[in-house]
């Protein structure tokens, strides 16, 4: 197996994780988009997953300079310790970061309901910011994109098992 193999499944599992990731994110808003009351106080703020690729530790141009390299070389024995840095897996090994973000402008509903426990003295219940619709929206993206790496591992399991036939 190569080492393109192992880097193909590191890039799908990161992607499953961080979809992964993602669907939770969503099913929290879903299931608090009622909530008005939360220990931080205020009604639920939406959260989301922004994703992010790490810092690279290679710049572009040392990047192919070893891409060249490699091409023209042939044989293992001929190719000199990799330099530090040369290869395009960043050092703590993840190709995508998941990071919840809340935004800071986004503000609450204000729903008229003088009956609610929450209700300001106008009678005004704060409420979530949060579209049932958009979420669903970004849930069936996540599941999608959780698809396609799946399809990934697999794809590279299948060249793996055929590799191994020959």
């Amino acid at each position: 197996m190569s080492i393109g193999n192992f880097r193909t499944l590191a890039v799908a599992a990161d992607g499953l994780s961080a979809q992964r990731h993602k669907m939770s994110v969503v099913a929290e808003n879903i299931a608090n988009a009622e909530t008005t009351r939360t220990p931080e106080g205020g009604p639920y703020r939406r959260q989301r997953v922004v994703l992010t690729a790490p810092r690279q530790v290679t710049s572009f141009s040392s990047a192919l300079d070893a891409a060249h390299l490699k091409m023209r070389r042939t044989h293992d024995e001929h190719r000199g310790p990799s330099a530090p840095g040369s290869t395009a897996v960043p050092k703590e090994g993840q190709f995508l970061i998941a990071k919840d973000k809340i935004d800071p402008t986004d503000q609450p509903q204000m729903v008229y309901d003088p009956t609610h426990p929450d209700a300001n003295k106008d009678g005004y219940v704060a409420m979530p910011n949060i579209d049932i619709i958009t979420e669903m929206v970004d849930m069936m993206a996540a599941q999608r994109a959780y698809e396609a790496n799946t399809t990934t591992v697999e794809s590279v399991k299948q060249m793996v098992n055929k590799a191994l036939d020959i």
